[in-house]
């Protein structure tokens, strides 16, 4: 049977005898692979196209797309998907929410983004030496590296910088603050308070 274009649909020639299903099937199992295949999520595309061919498309209702990567495995790559919802971060014993600002955490891909803000409940300055302020979701702790990012403070009081850096302990950490997932906090700023009255968590990080 002859071929046409670039996926070499099969086209019966002239010389090939009449035979109308074949002919139709093996058109359909060519083009195939290359529609665009409707699943209704992860679990549904993994249980129906896990042994599908190389670079197989397919879209779920909510839009996520995702293309096969191999050929042979059940690998894939995520053309796009909507943002997942923020979760919320768990503080510390002795610290709550500032100014409105919930503290949250939002894991897209393979990036965690924070938000919010954290103070005292007892109206005491956060301190500036090292400490654990909140812990991120289980699926949101680094896995290879800590995460560290320079955030912002309140520049209320003797505070002249309004800058700390904030880290989130990674799996296996050895820190006297916390475990793996748990955020702290160091600064140097605010030398005659001790500390600033609140600081933003605002930041991101990769977990692998």
């Amino acid at each position: 049977m002859a071929t046409i274009g670039y996926e070499t649909l099969p086209v019966p020639a002239g010389g090939d005898g009449p035979d109308v299903p074949a002919w139709l099937a093996d058109m359909a199992t060519a083009v195939d692979p290359h529609l665009v295949h409707d699943v209704t999520n992860l679990a549904d595309r993994n249980s129906r196209f896990a042994g599908a061919p190389l670079c197989t498309l397919c879209v779920a209702a909510d839009g996520t797309t995702w293309v096969k990567t191999s050929a042979a495995a059940n690998t894939w790559v995520t053309l796009w998907e909507p943002l997942p919802a923020w979760q919320p971060v768990t503080l510390a014993t002795g610290y709550t929410a500032s100014g409105g600002y919930t503290p949250q955490a939002r894991l897209v891909g393979k990036r965690v983004y924070l938000r919010g803000r954290i103070e005292r409940n007892d109206g005491q300055v956060v301190p500036n030496q090292g400490v654990k302020v909140g812990s991120v979701p289980s699926t949101c702790i680094p896995q290879v590296q800590i995460g560290a990012w320079a955030a912002t403070g309140s520049l209320a009081g003797d505070v002249t910088i309004g800058v700390g850096k904030l880290e989130v302990l990674e799996v296996g950490s050895a820190s006297a603050l916390g475990v793996a997932g748990d955020i702290t906090w160091w600064s140097q700023d605010g030398p005659t308070a001790g500390g600033t009255p609140w600081i933003a968590i605002n930041g991101s990080y990769w977990i692998d």
